[in-house]
């Protein structure tokens, strides 16, 4: 191709012009962001060593080296990432370091409530045959393992990365749990593929869900100028020992679902439904039939 175009114009300054173009674009939108280069990768690598560093014999490099070595090494490194990216991502005001400390302090806590989750798997299917295959096979485990990590970056107000990681789980697992939910002890999730829960969902201790269950937001308020108003719930409550079948759609903030409940399969509900209740599809999806 010719350094000139059709129009006689150098190919090198039609592209300096689009550059400029692309630029001004985002400045006229949303004004112009400090440098997230590299963020997102960044991000992710922290969570793998993060990850490494709780469970070194199934996420490690080095097979068969669970020492406190090898486990202070991850830890150092996910730290030292860590500490970049918040002095990236936090207010001046807030030091980066003193919330790193808060949230390498909390990654016991963790590890605790992630061994009742692999604790809810080999339990609750009859195909897990070891704590190992839970780990290493399980999407569920890939999703929770990352949520429990944004979760508690999430609790202390640290913006953009609970949310990274949380993407990145749903981009391999197809398992979307907004950073911001709150999800108690011994969490199941069976299959996976589509599962939804969104930012303000709050889910009790010992819940199982199947593949594509949303709990979801019914409608959003606006504010005068028609935009959704931010901080307000919008996603359900579902209590302990529930169990929500495949395709299951539960939304609204004032939904709660109590206790003991069991939510069948494809099931529409945008109300609540009391404790020891089973809810299923009737025929005439205008309502439901419960028990």
């Amino acid at each position: 191709m010719s350094a000139r175009d059709r129009a006689g114009e150098p190919a090198s300054s039609r592209i300096v012009a689009v550059a400029a173009e692309l630029n001004a674009i985002g400045e006229r939108s949303s004004g112009v962001l400090c440098c997230r280069a590299g963020i997102k990768r960044q991000t992710v690598r922290m969570t793998e060593l993060l990850r490494s560093a709780m469970y070194p014999q199934v996420f490690g490099v080095q097979a068969g080296d669970v020492s406190i070595i090898t486990v202070s090494h991850h830890l150092k490194r996910a730290m030292d990432l860590l500490g970049a990216l918040l002095a990236t991502v936090l207010e001046p005001s807030r030091a980066a370091e003193a919330v790193a400390r808060e949230f390498l302090a909390g990654l016991p806590a963790v590890k605790r409530s992630l061994e009742t989750d692999i604790r809810a798997a080999y339990c609750g299917d009859p195909a897990a045959k070891s704590a190992e295959e839970i780990m290493l096979a399980y999407p569920a485990f890939e999703a929770i393992s990352i949520f429990r990590l944004a979760h508690a970056m999430y609790e202390l107000d640290v913006p953009i990365l609970p949310r990274i990681m949380t993407e990145h789980a749903h981009a391999m697992t197809g398992i979307d749990i907004h950073p911001g939910a709150r999800i108690g002890e011994s969490f199941f999730i069976d299959h996976g593929t589509g599962v939804v829960v969104g930012e303000t969902c709050v889910i009790g201790s010992r819940v199982k869900l199947y593949q594509g269950v949303t709990l979801g937001a019914r409608s959003f308020e606006l504010d005068a100028d028609g935009n959704p108003i931010k901080g307000t719930r919008r996603h359900p409550r579902i209590g302990d020992d529930v169990v929500i079948y495949a395709g299951a759609t539960i939304l609204g903030g004032d939904t709660v679902i109590g206790d003991k409940c069991v939510i069948g399969g494809n099931v529409w509900l945008t109300h609540s439904v009391a404790a020891g209740k089973t809810v299923v599809a009737a025929e005439e999806r205008a309502h439901c039939r419960i028990f």
